[in-house]
């Protein structure tokens, strides 16, 4: 039994060896694959070295049907080619060379989908057939990829994953391939973390849709993550990659934090202003239920503003802003400090008034307390004349005397001040401050407004009267700063001189006005109207020279203002002048050295009127005139 299986053995090896240099010679030689894009054109090559000399060749070509099946498509040999009828290549194929060249190239045009078979390329020569095998691949570039993520939003308070969104690539071949990226990393698959689930559908067109959708516990972290998916597809030669765009989710997670700030006024706050608070937590969305409220007192408001208007210090402190999340109510506080600035009133020392008296001297002071640095001006009239909050007077005159105002700004702050008035007088006589004029001219029966300024401290009086000693109402008196302000309205009926007379326990003072009565030529009337004068003569004595008054019949000429004191002096002066001259004038008389007479004349002897002392005073009446004698009898009419 050994010997004859040994035998066997040895038999089939010689055959082995018979045989092996025949199948060397008949090897077919083929690419394994052809890769083409779809609608390109594919060329398959099928050599065939032999150590035969040229001899009859057979060519044939087949592919194999997806059900295992050879199905020829092609066949040539030393009588001719044929391409076969009724195959799906029929109308695309052909094939150059004749093997002569021991090369055959079968070429199919428009390659589609369904092209992707197996290519068989049948070699028949006189020892024999030989084949060779080809697999085509058609490749398809898919559309550029989409992104789509969810729009309502994901809590992180989800007990597991959530949808964020899907990734679809269509119309590709072979099948593309989609992975997920959060920030420039593949998101792998993790248990109750990250799922992710592919799906893919083949059209009729055998091209193939891919779509992955991505599950994920989302973390506050996931707010600020770029998502975007990574598409790889088959080229011929190789793999290529396309991208998605970018995308944010959007991520619901409670409060952490609370912010809390002053809206306005930006800078310091004094009182007075309008303060508003604003409020605001990080959770998202945020929290629709806040409230604030000011801790060192019971002022609170549900809501992210909070006005505080007209603030005084009492509204400095913290102020706390509590945020509750919509889902689980636990709260999240934050706070906020404010200071509220002051200023307070001006306290000037002494206060109000104060009384100096002329040369005398006064330091007063101006202090007010404030949170912040403050600078002191004092003003009078307007203008400053001292810094600092003492304010000095030396050697005090009238010109010292009025309202002084204390102002005390806060320069850090604008509008930030307070004032206060010192009222300073000093003790000093009348002084009346002269008008612009005093001498008027006015027509007949007109009215004249007269004003009388007077400084002086106590607050002077104020009279009026008029050259004759007449005293003249007030119209009206006001009361000013440094003194008072008189008027007077006084109808021109003739010449006259009104004096303002002021006085007080310091002295007098007094200002004459001359106002002269004119006539009104362009009112006159057009015809001329003569005035007869009655002249009557009346006869002086000794007894009443002294009490004689005379009027002058126009008015008087217009009298130079002069101090009211010597006007009345000379006024006296006048009226003794006249007593003096009348007194002599009696004792000339009675010594009979008047007029050449004796002073021992009968008195009984006819009085002549060439002996009579007569004046002649003139009337603007129609009054009788009456002649008075020596002795002050009545003459009769005949002695004239």
């Amino acid at each position: 039994m050994a010997s004859r299986g040994t035998s066997y053995l040895l038999f089939g090896l010689f055959v082995i060896f018979c045989t092996w240099g025949v199948w060397a010679d008949m090897e077919v030689s083929m690419e394994d694959r052809v890769e083409v894009f779809r609608g390109d054109t594919a060329q398959i090559n099928c050599m065939f070295p032999s150590t035969e000399g040229n001899g009859s060749t057979m060519i044939q070509w087949f592919y194999v049907t997806r059900t295992g099946e050879k199905q020829r498509i092609y066949f040539q040999d030393s009588t001719g080619k044929v391409v076969d009828k009724a195959t799906p290549f029929t109308e695309r194929i052909s094939v150059n060379g004749t093997g002569a060249d021991k090369q055959v190239v079968l070429t199919i045009r428009d390659v589609q989908l369904a092209d992707e078979l197996e290519f068989i390329c049948v070699i028949g020569l006189t020892n024999g057939p030989a084949e060779g095998r080809t697999k085509l691949k058609v490749f398809k570039t898919p559309d550029p990829p989409t992104i789509e993520v969810v729009q309502t939003g994901i809590s992180v308070n989800e007990d597991g994953p959530s949808r964020v969104g899907s990734c679809e690539v269509r119309n590709g071949f072979p099948k593309p391939n989609i992975t997920w990226y959060r920030n420039n990393t593949p998101l792998r698959g993790i248990p109750g973390v990250v799922e992710v689930v592919p799906s893919s559908t083949s059209e009729s067109s055998r091209l193939i849709s891919v779509k992955s959708e991505l599950n994920l516990k989302v973390m506050k972290e996931d707010k600020d993550d770029m998502f975007y998916c990574e598409v790889t597809y088959f080229v011929p030669a190789g793999t290529r990659m396309t991208e998605t765009d970018k995308v944010q989710i959007t991520v619901y997670y409670p409060p952490t934090d609370v912010q809390v700030w002053v809206e306005s006024p930006k800078g310091a706050i004094k009182e007075g202003d309008t303060i508003e608070l604003h409020c605001r937590d990080n959770g998202n969305p945020p929290s629709s239920v806040i409230s604030f409220k000011h801790v060192d007192s019971d002022v609170s408001v549900e809501a992210n503003v909070f006005l505080l208007e007209n603030v005084t210090r009492l509204n400095s402190g913290v102020y706390e802003c509590t945020s509750y999340d919509t889902e689980t109510f636990d709260p999240t506080s934050g706070e906020t400090s404010v200071f509220v600035n002051f200023l307070d009133s001006a306290v000037v020392l002494p206060k109000d008034s104060v009384l100096v008296a002329q040369g005398g001297a006064l330091e007063a002071t101006c202090n007010a307390m404030s949170t912040l640095k403050t600078e002191t001006a004092w003003f009078k009239n307007g203008k400053e004349i001292s810094k600092g909050h003492i304010l000095t007077v030396k050697d005090a005159s009238f010109e010292e005397a009025g309202t002084y105002t204390c102002v005390v700004t806060v320069p850090e702050i604008e509008g930030m001040e307070t004032s206060e008035n010192l009222l300073i007088n000093v003790q000093s006589p009348p002084k009346i401050l002269s008008p612009d004029n005093t001498d008027i001219e006015e027509s007949y029966d007109a009215a004249v407004e007269l004003s009388c300024h007077v400084r002086g401290f106590p607050t002077p009086n104020v009279t009026w009267t008029t050259s004759d000693g007449k005293v003249l109402e007030t119209a009206s008196e006001t009361l000013t700063e440094d003194g008072i302000k008189s008027m007077v309205i006084i109808m021109v009926t003739s010449d006259i001189i009104a004096f303002c007379n002021a006085s007080n326990d310091q002295g007098i003072d007094a200002l004459a006005f001359n106002i002269k009565a004119t006539v009104n030529i362009t009112s006159a009337p057009a015809t001329t109207t003569t005035t007869t004068t009655t002249t009557t003569t009346t006869t002086l004595t000794p007894s009443t020279i002294s009490s004689t008054k005379v009027v002058p019949a126009i008015p008087p000429e217009k009298i130079k203002k002069e101090n009211s004191g010597v006007i009345i002096a000379v006024i006296i002066i006048c009226i003794l002048l006249l007593a003096i001259l009348g007194s002599v004038l009696y004792f000339l008389y009675k010594k009979g050295k008047l007029c050449g007479r004796s002073g021992k004349q009968d008195l009984t002897k006819e009085k002549s009127s060439r002996d009579n002392i007569v004046v002649e005073m003139k009337s603007d009446n129609t009054e009788e005139a009456v002649l008075l004698g020596v002795n002050g009898e009545k003459q009769p009419s005949s002695n004239q």
